[in-house]
C-alpha cells in the first residue's frame, strides 16, 4: 500500500479519538462549563448530526477542489475547531466547534475514501478502504483511552489539543504525498456533473448497500454505546474494566477490518455469507452471558471483529457501486455509516427501559443485523455484496 494511504489514516486515527473521546470527558465538560451532564451530552450529538449533513453537503462543495487542498483544508479547519474548543470558557462555543469539526471530519473522509480509492489498482478498493479505516480501529484502542487519561491526569482541554497536536503531521504528509489532483478520480475532463453523481442514488444496489452498512453499523454503535453498565452493572467489575472492553472491542475491530480487506474486493459475499450469521448470534449471546467477565470480554472482541469486517465490506462495496459518482461516492459511503452510528443509539436506548435492562442494546442490535441479513440474502438484490 502506497505511503499517502497511511497518511490519510493518521488523520482519521486523531478524528476518531475526537469522535469517541468525549464519553470519558462529558463530566469534566459539564463542571468546568457550568453545565448539566445531559446538556454537555448534546456535544455528541452535535457531532454526529453534523457528520451525517456534512459528508454530502462538503464534498458536493469540494468537489471542484484539487484532491490534496481539499484534504489539507479540511484537516486544518478540524485542527483549528480543537484548539478554539481547548480555549474555550462557554459551552455553546464549545458546541459550535464540535459542528465545525464534524463537517471538517464529514469531508475530510468523503473526500479520503475516493483518493484512497485511487491511489491503488482498480481491484485493491477493500484493501485500500482497510488501511484507512485502520486509523479509526486504532483510535478505539489506544486515541480513546489514550484521551481519557490525558483528560483525567490534566484536564479535557489537555486532549483537545491533543488531537489538534496530531492534525499537524497529518497535514504535512497529506502536503507532501498526496498528489494535487481533483477531488474526484483527478481528470477534469469527463467528470460527471453533480446532477448526474446525485442520480446515482436512485440506483437499487446501491442504496441496498448503504442501508445494509447504516444497519450494522446502528448494531455496532447501538450496544457499544451502551457498554459500560453491562460491565460494571452485570458483569460486576470496576469501572477500570470498561477500557479494557473498549480497548478489546478496538482491537477486534482492527482484525476485522484488516482481514476483510484483503477479502471484500474479490469475495466480499463469503465475508457476508460467514460473518452475518456469526454477527446475529453474537448480539443475543452477549445478552445472556454479560454476568460472566471472561464470555463478555470475549465476545467483545468478536462482534468487533465481525462488526467493521462486515461493516467495513459493505461501505467497499458502496465504492464499487458508487464508481460512477467520482466525487461523491466518499460521501455516500460517509453518510450510511452515520446514519447508522446515529440511529443505532436510538434504537438501543429504547431499550433500557424495558425489562431487557441494560442487556436491551445487544438484543436490538441483534434485531438490527437480522433485518440486515434478511435483506441480502432472500432476494436477487442480495447480489450487491458479491
Amino acid at each position: 500500500m502506497p505511503l499517502p494511504l497511511y497518511l490519510l489514516a493518521l488523520a482519521v486515527f486523531a478524528m476518531g479519538t475526537s469522535e469517541f473521546m468525549l464519553a470519558g470527558l462529558l463530566p469534566d465538560i459539564a463542571l468546568d462549563l457550568d453545565v448539566t451532564v445531559a446538556t454537555a451530552g448534546a456535544l455528541t450529538s452535535a457531532f454526529a448530526v453534523g457528520m451525517v449533513v456534512g459528508a454530502p453537503l462538503v464534498a458536493a462543495l469540494a468537489r471542484d477542489w484539487p484532491r490534496r487542498a481539499a484534504l489539507l483544508v479540511f484537516v486544518l479547519v478540524f485542527a483549528a475547531a480543537h484548539v478554539v474548543g481547548a480555549v474555550t470558557t462557554n459551552f455553546p462555543t464549545l458546541f459550535a466547534t464540535r459542528v465545525v469539526a464534524a463537517l471538517a471530519n464529514a469531508g475530510f473522509l468523503a473526500v479520503a475514501l475516493t483518493a484512497a480509492a485511487t491511489l491503488v489498482a482498480p481491484d485493491r478498493k477493500g484493501r485500500a478502504l482497510a488501511v484507512l479505516l485502520s486509523g479509526t480501529t486504532v483510535a478505539t484502542v489506544a486515541g480513546v483511552p489514550g484521551g481519557a487519561v490525558l483528560g483525567t491526569w490534566l484536564g479535557w482541554r489537555a486532549a483537545f489539543w491533543a488531537v489538534a497536536a496530531l492534525c499537524l503531521p497529518a497535514a504535512l504528509g497529506i502536503l507532501k504525498g498526496i498528489p494535487a489532483g481533483r477531488a474526484g478520480d483527478g481528470a477534469a475532463t469527463g467528470r460527471p456533473a453533480l446532477r448526474a453523481e446525485l442520480a446515482r442514488l436512485a440506483r437499487p444496489r446501491l442504496v441496498l448497500a448503504m442501508l445494509l452498512g447504516a444497519l450494522v453499523n446502528a448494531a455496532t454503535f447501538g450496544s457499544l454505546t451502551f457498554l459500560a453498565p453491562v460491565v460494571t452493572d452485570r458483569a460486576g467489575l470496576g469501572e477500570l474494566w470498561i477500557s479494557g472492553a473498549l480497548v478489546l472491542f478496538g482491537a477486534g475491530s482492527f482484525l476485522g477490518v484488516t482481514v476483510a480487506g484483503r477479502l471484500s474486493d474479490r469475495r466480499p459475499g463469503t465475508v457476508l455469507a460467514a460473518g452475518g450469521p456469526l454477527m446475529l448470534v453474537g448480539w443475543p449471546a452477549l445478552a445472556m452471558l454479560a454476568d460472566e467477565p471472561v464470555a463478555l470480554f470475549v465476545l467483545v472482541f468478536v462482534q468487533g471483529a465481525l462488526s467493521f469486517a462486515l461493516g467495513g465490506t459493505l461501505i467497499t462495496r458502496v465504492l464499487y457501486e458508487a464508481a460512477e459518482a467520482p466525487t461523491m461516492a466518499g460521501s455516500y459511503a460517509m453518510a450510511a455509516l452515520n446514519v447508522g452510528a446515529a440511529v443505532g443509539p436510538v434504537v438501543a436506548a429504547a431499550t433500557l427501559g424495558t425489562e431487557a435492562g441494560n442487556l436491551g442494546p445487544f438484543w436490538a442490535s441483534g434485531v438490527l443485523v437480522a433485518v440486515a441479513l434478511l435483506l441480502a440474502f432472500p432476494s436477487r438484490a442480495g447480489r450487491v455484496i458479491a
